[in-house]
């Protein structure tokens, strides 16, 4: 582990080194898609402690500090981004985020605190939601033609990962998962604004 302080110390991380995760810039959705599948191959933790998390609001806006992209103390303004909750059952809990420089992977409440900041301090049209949904049903409802990543002359924004696309028969496209309305139920999404 990269290291968090001592509160962490016994942890043992539920992926591989940031280095070795499959990773593609820009993809997040199926970068964690990708951590789940691990997760779920080498059984380490229960895949029910882990969860996608994504992250969004209404105007495809929202600030998220310590990234990759944006080097110095400035936020990348995403449309929206895809992390890791692993809730262990050792009473600590950790996010994983390919994109951040923050350690992976990192304490629930320091990834909090430096990479979303407070929403006092952000104008209201740019406050993020979460959608979180357990990792288990990620991985059998996610799907994606990658189409959200093309032009309107059908050019790659930024280029694909090397693998095929994601195909589970599932939810397709992205957007469907940044639909941000409770639901009453049970149901594995969830509408949450408790991380803040």
């Amino acid at each position: 582990m990269e290291g968090n302080g001592p509160a962490a110390v016994h942890y043992q991380p539920a992926s591989p080194p940031r280095d070795a995760c499959v990773y593609s810039s820009c993809y997040c959705e199926e970068n964690i898609w990708k951590l789940c599948e691990y997760i779920k191959n080498h059984d380490q933790y229960p895949l029910e402690e882990c969860y996608a998390v994504f992250i969004s609001n209404e105007r495809k806006m929202i600030p998220i500090w310590k990234q990759q992209a944006r080097p110095g103390d400035g936020p990348v303004i995403w449309d929206y981004h895809v992390v890791l909750l692993h809730v262990s059952s050792g009473g600590q809990n950790f996010i994983y985020d390919l994109d951040t420089v923050l350690p992976f992977p990192c304490l629930f409440d320091t990834y909090v605190e430096d990479a979303f900041k407070s929403d006092d301090d952000i104008h209201p049209q740019f406050r993020r939601k979460f959608r979180v949904i357990r990792a288990d049903s990620y991985l059998k409802n996610f799907a994606s033609d990658r189409s959200h990543m093309k032009d309107s002359s059908g050019n790659w924004r930024e280029p694909p990962p090397p693998y095929p696309c994601i195909e589970t028969g599932g939810i397709n496209p992205v957007d469907n998962f940044l639909t941000f309305k409770k639901i009453k139920g049970p149901s594995p999404y969830y509408y949450c604004l408790a991380f803040i």
